[in-house]
């Protein structure tokens, strides 16, 4: 018989909005949990706990995960980007400027991961179509906009030049 002993706890390394942080996390937990509970940073909101509503999106070196099923652990060595690392002081991202700007934001609760899923889009592709919008944001459901002002925002931060910098 094997000793099959699995860790309680493990290292976490990682990068988080910029700030270099480390710490002993259960070896189960997620990332949306340290991040709201053990980093403070409550942008990334838990609702289904299944990758199915997008409202905990994060970004992980430059890609968009469900922070509610993705393992800290798996986070090791990764930079970090949430909601709260998009401004920078009182300045908003021209993301978060645009979807002021056309009306993008309703009751708020699924901003968070639109705009982060929305990053990760701008950064592939710097100017995308509606539809190309509209597809990338399949796994982001939000119950209050109809998606359109969200998709106007998008399309247009792309065309700033100021968002492509």
């Amino acid at each position: 018989m094997s000793d099959t002993h699995t860790p309680s706890s493990c290292s976490l390394a990682c990068t988080v909005n910029g700030r270099a942080v480390a710490l002993e996390v259960p070896a189960h937990a997620l990332l949306i949990d340290v991040l709201r509970e053990r980093l403070d940073l409550k942008g990334a909101k838990r609702s289904c706990d299944m990758q199915v509503c997008g409202a905990c999106t994060v970004l992980v070196d430059g890609a968009p995960v469900s922070s509610c099923t993705y393992l800290a652990v798996e986070a090791e060595g990764a930079e970090i980007l949430t909601v709260e690392g998009l401004s920078h002081g009182d300045t908003l991202d021209p993301l978060q400027e645009a979807f002021i700007e056309h009306g993008a934001v309703q009751c708020g609760f699924c901003t968070s991961g639109m705009l982060m899923s929305a990053r990760a889009l701008l950064a592939e592709d710097p100017v995308p179509t509606r539809e190309r919008v509209a597809h990338h944001l399949r796994g982001n459901l939000c119950r209050c906009t109809g998606y359109s002002k969200v998709i106007d925002a998008i399309v247009a931060c792309g065309r700033r030049p100021e968002a492509r910098a």
